[in-house]
């Protein structure tokens, strides 16, 4: 099940999927509720959805009868907002969003917390601006698109980059120039030439499709923000759900890990699921050639997750630092940074 990428229809895919779900009287639920968003950083999902790995691994769980319910978003705040409203289970995100919403729930049942990472995955800043060669080349007339001003994982790592250039005080000196829009439609817009949108904060597939034009170039590099890797994506939810889904939840983990082995022995079948879930308009060679990459890595323990949330915490995003990432993971990994 997929839906729209705008927010318009979130209500919507509550009703649905709140529908969808059924409890038994006894025991764990017989669905899981997952949704991600746009972008090869989601690919374990990809995987996962195709091959049916979580259903798999739910059996051998002694959870036969299991339903697994993909959705589709744009955004962290949106698919917080799916998190928040119970219209799913688990959601994938950033790790900024996953820290705010972790700073916001704790304390109770409802408190939010990562399952396993995802992908460290570095984004890419570009721009068909030939006069902008780094951020503070920006004027008033451009216009940045990401995910979700503010929130995104995007928005966040520009927050930092202009805190590094410019102090603290001005983290948000240019979140005036930044648009909201989902990474297909603002890579459109970018290429186009004929649109508002002059640069776009975003990661692969996209960002290697933007920079085979020669109209566009790179400005930034989220690992030169991060001082290196970084986990950019994480999987995340609910305190309750996990205690009541203990072999659920670690289904979940293992497919994840499962689909994490395909994608590095095989990454032509990872390409080759990757379009034929997404529909996308890249060929099989270039997303191999993006998995070749070494910047790209797939693995379920999180790497340099602090530098986000000190800052968050320096800004005033989170009112309590983390003393260690796994006061913001729950127990289903057991290590990371």
């Amino acid at each position: 099940m997929r839906f729209s990428r705008t927010r318009v229809f979130l209500m919507g895919a509550a009703v649905a999927l709140g529908a969808a779900v059924s409890f038994p009287t006894f025991g764990e639920t017989n669905e899981v509720r997952i949704v991600r968003q746009f972008g090869i950083h989601y690919l374990p999902l990809v995987v996962m959805e195709d091959q049916r790995l979580v259903e798999a691994r739910a059996k051998a769980n002694g959870l036969p009868d299991t339903k697994v319910t993909w959705a589709q978003l744009s955004g962290g705040a949106t698919v917080n907002d799916a998190l928040l409203a119970h219209a799913v289970d688990f959601s994938a995100g950033g790790v900024g969003p996953l820290i705010v919403l972790w700073d916001k729930t704790r304390g109770g049942k409802g408190d939010i917390k990562g399952v396993a990472a995802v992908s460290d995955v570095p984004m890419t800043l570009t721009t068909r601006d030939p006069a902008v060669k780094s951020i503070e080349d920006f004027t008033a007339k451009d216009r940045i698109a990401l995910p979700a001003v503010k929130t995104s994982m995007q928005a966040v790592t520009l927050q930092m980059a202009a805190a590094k250039k410019w102090g603290d005080s001005e983290f948000e000196r240019l979140d005036k120039l930044t648009v909201s829009m989902p990474h297909p439609d603002a890579a459109a817009a970018l290429m186009s030439g004929k649109s508002e949108i002059t640069a776009h904060f975003t990661a692969a597939p996209y960002d290697f499709q933007e920079l085979r034009d020669s109209r566009i170039h790179s400005v930034l590099d989220s690992y030169d923000v991060y001082g290196g890797p970084a986990t950019l994506i994480v999987l995340y939810g609910t305190q309750k759900f996990v205690d009541e889904n203990p072999k659920l939840t670690r289904s979940v983990v293992e497919a994840m890990g499962d689909a994490m082995k395909l994608i590095k022995s095989d990454h032509r079948k990872a390409a080759e699921i990757y379009l034929r879930v997404t529909k996308e308009k890249t060929s099989v060679e270039e997303l191999v050639a993006m998995l070749d990459n070494p910047k790209i890595n797939f693995a379920l323990t999180p790497s340099a997750t602090f530098p986000v949330a000190e800052f968050l915490y320096r800004i005033g995003r989170i009112k309590t630092q983390p003393k260690s990432w796994k006061d913001i993971f729950f127990s289903t990994i057991d290590r990371g940074s």
